[in-house]
């Protein structure tokens, strides 16, 4: 009996020193939190405030009356998206990104499982190549591209934007794909060639469905680069209003309604939402797919 006591009392001493060794870092980790998140709290609720509200007080006023409707609006929203066309805008921007994520990780996949775990000549500098191509700027390419969109009549089309994006996502994603597809149990792979698979059917049937995680990891990357890109989408969209799309659209908005912070805000809080929708959807594999190629054996 006092043997089972004494176990007792040991487990929660033990119990008891985990939570108060852990608890410091638990309250730096709150705290990064909360002072990430606080700017984005101010924004959404400046958002939904009234022009007269926002220029007459703080947003963080508003926990004084809550509950109060007259200090809460959709009118801002409502303006954005129908009078300053971040609406159309909006759609452009996932017409442009869905595709950009869409192609890269498509076109990676396949190189990455080529890369390892097939034989071809000059397998090894084409892997150097493409790895090398990480550390190239961006910026260094959008001259030279800018003059052969130009050429080819691709400046100012959606075409344009995805083969851009495409070429500049691609080393990244073949790279990660790679170290994770080259992580899988080679048990997997001469099975599957024992049991008579094509390459094309292991890659489709088992690398494909393994490779879950690593493939969201970089959606996430690439999905939120081509969003809140705006470098890329000024140079080869420019700004007419068709093709334009929200980050450039909230830049022009910016210059043209520099005072109206209930116009402002309300924008910016729209860019934000898809990314964090996309985020938190993916979240899950985010970790599991950036380190599980890293430590091979």
């Amino acid at each position: 009996m006092s043997t089972a006591i004494k176990t007792t009392n040991n487990r929660s001493a033990n119990f008891v020193g985990k939570i108060l060794t852990a608890a410091p870092l638990r309250i730096v980790i709150i705290g990064i939190a909360f002072i990430w998140t606080l700017p984005t709290a101010g924004l959404l609720i400046s958002s939904l405030r009234p022009q007269t509200d926002i220029n007459s007080s703080g947003w963080w006023t508003v926990f004084a009356h809550p509950f109060e409707i007259t200090q809460w609006t959709l009118a801002n929203y409502e303006r954005v998206l129908t009078t300053d066309g971040m609406g159309d805008a909006f759609l452009n921007s996932l017409v442009v990104t869905i595709p950009s994520v869409v192609i890269p990780i498509t076109i990676a996949a396949f190189a990455a499982y080529a890369f390892a775990w097939m034989e071809f000549p000059g397998k090894s500098l084409m892997f150097v190549v493409v790895v090398g191509l990480m550390v190239v700027p961006l910026q260094m390419a959008l001259i030279p591209l800018l003059r052969l969109y130009i050429q080819f009549d691709l400046n100012g089309t959606f075409l344009g934007m995805w083969l851009a994006h495409t070429g500049f996502g691609l080393p990244l994603a073949v790279y990660l794909l790679f170290g994770y597809i080259s992580s899988l149990p080679s048990e997997i792979i001469e099975s599957a060639r024992v049991d008579g698979a094509s390459p094309l059917t292991t890659f489709t049937r088992l690398v494909m469905p393994l490779s879950v995680p690593v493939i969201a990891s970089f959606a996430i990357f690439q999905f939120l680069w081509v969003w809140n890109d705006l470098l890329v989408a000024l140079v080869f969209l420019g700004t007419r209003r068709e093709v334009t799309v929200v980050t450039a659209r909230l830049s022009t908005l910016v210059g043209e309604r520099g005072e109206a912070w209930h116009v402002l805000t309300a924008g910016a809080f729209i860019t934000m939402v898809i990314p964090l929708i996309v985020f938190f959807a993916l979240q899950r594999f985010f970790v599991r797919g950036l380190t599980a190629g890293s430590v091979k054996g």
